[in-house]
């Protein structure tokens, strides 16, 4: 099977597998587009490398995440994904990430987390 004719569900499936091992640059290749646009709440992000700067600042403000994946839902081209993260100091209960999926890559994608510190 092509990259290129991988399902929407395919595609999503593989970059949760990469994203709980911590292989950003291996998911980059294998589920990205390099034209890739990721909307979050502090600005436009553009390509792998504005994808490698948010998954940079998840890792440190997350170190050593414990991902927990609680929705996963695909639809034609559309993917909706909500998640848990635990570290040692912080955590993250709100996680919402939406997918624009086609021909085999991610083109678009929405990010949203709260990183609230555990209390000693």
């Amino acid at each position: 099977m092509t990259e290129s004719t991988r399902s929407a569900r395919e595609v999503l499936d593989d970059h949760l597998r990469e994203s709980r091992e911590g292989t950003v640059e291996n998911d980059l290749k294998r589920n990205y587009s390099q034209n890739l646009v990721v909307l979050i709440a502090d600005g436009v992000y553009h390509g792998h490398d504005g994808l490698r700067q948010l998954a940079e600042r998840l890792f440190k403000e997350l170190p050593n995440p414990r991902f927990e994946y609680t929705t996963v839902l695909v639809e034609g081209e559309m993917g909706l994904l909500e998640w848990k993260a635990d570290s040692e100091h912080a955590f993250v209960d709100d996680g919402a990430d939406s997918y624009l999926i086609r021909d085999g890559k991610i083109h678009a994608q929405t990010i949203h987390y709260t990183v609230k510190v555990k209390s000693k």
